[in-house]
């Protein structure tokens, strides 16, 4: 349903995107995750015909993003990172006008957001500029399925949400794709990557990597350690500055470090933190999250 093959994009000097490839299947979630700066947005709008790229092709259900443009924008459902509907309408006026434009109703889609919908029907009559940011993020999901697109591109969906309204829209992304919907979202946030079927990790306007949730774990091959003490900051400058420290960074209440070799041993760290004078130490192997992947591949770059 999407195919993009060697994109790159620059803004004079800055290349926000690089030689990206990749395929996404019909009826997939798949998540370009990566922290801001990253390339996302600028591919996204590529994709959503809102850019044009110096090199490479795309297509979405396919249709070629410069040449049928018109075709894509029936198709697709787009929600961009930034809130972009019209404020002084109401909610209800909202989703009229985006049914209109698309020569649609409300009614005659309404299966489709009927789960989203109820949840802010109660404020139907309120002004979008006077929505929460949950409540917002629903009713931009609304106006971008009210005409039953075949994709669905979302940009940061859950940036600047609450932690219940991230799970409920999770949930929301997980019912549509069940529809059949092929999904395509980006997020900086690294546990959203366990909800996607696969994603693609970018840094730099580059992708790292494509693979599911669970095989960018199981190929992830260096130990692991979790480490704290009484001091966290001089800490962490002590490991960093420990020849046998690969990587150390804070991750919670605790540094996840690597070492060099993967013969270095939890005692070796432990030993050498006590030396340094650290107390209350905790130092044990862990399982690695897609964040580890991602900091191990970009010490990599």
């Amino acid at each position: 349903m999407i195919n993009v093959q060697h994109i790159s994009k620059s803004y004079k000097e800055v290349e926000a995107v690089s030689d990206i490839s990749f395929e996404v299947k019909k009826g997939e979630l798949f998540g370009l995750i990566g922290p801001d700066g990253a390339g996302k947005t600028t591919l996204m709008r590529i994709l959503m015909t809102l850019l044009i790229q110096d090199k490479g092709t795309a297509s979405m259900g396919g249709f070629d993003v410069i040449k049928d443009y018109k075709q894509i924008r029936n198709i697709v459902g787009y929600m961009p990172g930034r809130f972009s509907l019209y404020q002084d309408l109401t909610v209800e006026e909202n989703l009229n006008f985006f049914a209109t434009v698309f020569k649609t109703t409300v009614a005659e889609n309404y299966e489709l957001i009927k789960d989203i919908y109820i949840q802010i029907e109660p404020f139907k009559k309120r002004l979008a500029g006077k929505l929460s940011g949950g409540m917002k993020q629903k009713l931009a999901l609304s106006c971008a399925l009210i005409h039953k697109p075949e994709i669905l591109v979302l940009d940061e969906p859950t940036t600047g949400v609450d932690a219940v309204s991230r799970k409920e829209f999770w949930d929301m992304l997980k019912k549509l794709q069940s529809t059949g919907i092929t999904i395509l979202v980006s997020t900086p946030y690294m546990d959203e990557a366990n909800l996607c079927n696969r994603v693609a990790l970018m840094q730099k306007g580059k992708i790292l990597t494509i693979n599911t949730p669970a095989g960018l774990i199981e190929n992830y091959k260096r130990k692991l350690y979790a480490i704290k003490s009484n001091e966290m900051h001089r800490l962490i400058m002590d490991l960093r500055s420990f020849e046998k420290t690969n990587t150390a960074y804070a991750f919670g209440q605790y540094l996840h470090v690597t070492g060099k070799k993967d013969d270095v041993e939890a005692t070796e760290f432990e030993d050498y933190l006590k030396g340094k004078n650290h107390t209350e130490l905790q130092v044990f192997d862990i399982k690695p999250s897609i964040e580890d992947v991602f900091m191990d591949m970009m010490g990599e770059q």
